[in-house]
């Protein structure tokens, strides 16, 4: 299992961090295109709330789709919430994200444990590429971030 832990600093008010976040329609602005998001259960998607499940497409390698469930497994509005893997392409994934406010914004913190499928092929496969996407992806979401919110 990894563990990637990522800090970002926004110069925005804890409610309107908590309005992007938590709404799953802004995950496809956030995600690099290549992976070829789309949510696909949209008409249920309203206020977040334990127990809701999203679906996606993704396409994570070689452009090969793929079905993603992810459910919403704890929430406190507007401190953080839980999301976890119900089926997908990890073997594991489990995404925590904090918001906690600051002097001049809000620090958000994402905590993914995630592992990859299919045994010691997977960890193969995790260490020469799983690693480096869920970096690669956190990156772009980063920099997104910061054009999106730039005050």
């Amino acid at each position: 299992m990894k563990t990637l832990t990522r800090t970002q600093h926004l110069p925005i008010k804890i409610e309107e961090a908590w309005d992007f976040f938590s709404n799953p329609l802004n995950l496809k602005e956030i995600t690099p295109d290549y992976m070829g998001f789309e949510i696909t259960n949209q008409k249920d998607l309203t206020e977040m709330h334990p127990g809701m499940i999203i679906t996606y497409i993704v396409k994570p390698l070689l452009n090969i789709p793929m079905n993603w469930v992810t459910e919403i497994t704890q929430v406190k509005k507007p401190w953080y919430f839980v999301d976890s893997q119900l089926s997908g392409p990890y073997a594991y994934w489990h995404h925590q994200h904090f918001f906690r406010e600051t002097a001049t914004g809000v620090e958000m913190k994402d905590i993914v444990n995630y592992a990859a499928p299919f045994g010691w092929i997977g960890r193969g496969a995790e260490y020469l590429i799983v690693n480096k996407k869920v970096v690669e992806i956190f990156d772009f979401r980063y920099k997104k971030l910061n054009q999106i919110f730039q005050r």
